[in-house]
């Protein structure tokens, strides 16, 4: 993989070119900024910029007045190649919390391995209705020890409006739900990112988490999707670079609370 040409495709069409993750959000160009503008459930944040020394400091506060005008928390997604080289330290200067970092991975579809099977005892269900949307939200609770009220309303939503761009999957041992993940697609562009793969605590190191990726990559491929996107945290790294994606920069959510 040519990791600098793929970064460059990727930041043209998912971040530069983002289209609205929703039917309640809609995507804003101002300046040198592209951002998103959803409800107070959706997802609120800036995707990419082009900023210099001297732009940088007026384009951030721009979106906390923007975003504080609405009354909405949001995030700054930044990038390890974002410019300038000290975006980061502005961003905290102006009152944004950084999160963990985690790394953008990206695999080629056609070249991932993608044999993994569940393992013994473990099922797959396709989320298509509010029943599983709420098996995907109690997954998510029980994984990461957060609400999934914003995972609910976002992923019934899409369901509805569009479900060809979205595909979600629970885990299920016996009628338990154990593990979740979701499939983003993006009609015209050449790459389906992978969301949300989150395993409840007692069923992790078995295999469920690789084998989720594998069902969605397979998905992907049906639907001819060329790349496979990933912003992984540092446990699931390894699981993805056996699987064959590759590492090509890193990315840290900036959050402002108004």
């Amino acid at each position: 993989m040519d990791h600098a040409a793929v970064l460059a495709l990727f930041d043209r069409d998912m971040r530069e070119g983002a289209r609205p993750d929703g039917p309640d959000a809609l995507v804003e160009r101002v300046g040198g900024v592209v951002r998103q503008v959803s409800s107070a459930l959706g997802w609120n944040g800036v995707v990419w910029s082009d900023l210099d020394e001297a732009s940088a400091d007026a384009a951030i506060a721009a979106q906390i007045a923007h975003f504080s005008g609405l009354g909405h928390e949001f995030e700054w997604k930044l990038y390890g190649h974002d410019f300038p080289v000290d975006l980061g330290q502005r961003l905290r200067d102006a009152g944004f919390t950084s999160e963990p970092e985690e790394t953008l991975m990206i695999g080629e579809a056609a070249d991932l391995n993608l044999d993994a099977e569940p393992p013994e005892g473990i099922h797959f269900l396709s989320v298509t209705d509010r029943a599983g949307v709420d098996l995907v939200a109690e997954v998510h609770e029980k994984a990461f020890g957060t609400d999934g009220s914003r995972l609910r309303h976002q992923l019934l939503a899409q369901l509805t409006a569009d479900p060809d761009t979205v595909v979600a999957v629970v885990a299920l041992a016996g009628d338990t739900p154990v593990s979740a993940a979701r499939m983003e697609l993006v009609p015209g562009t050449r790459f389906a990112g992978l969301w949300g793969g989150g395993t409840v605590e007692g069923w992790r190191g078995r295999g469920i988490y690789r084998a989720l990726v594998a069902h969605r990559a397979r998905a992907a491929v049906d639907r001819g999707y060329r790349y496979l996107q990933v912003d992984a945290m540092s446990t699931s790294r390894p699981i993805l670079e056996r699987l064959g994606f590759e590492p090509l920069t890193t990315t840290t959510p900036y959050v402002y609370a108004p």
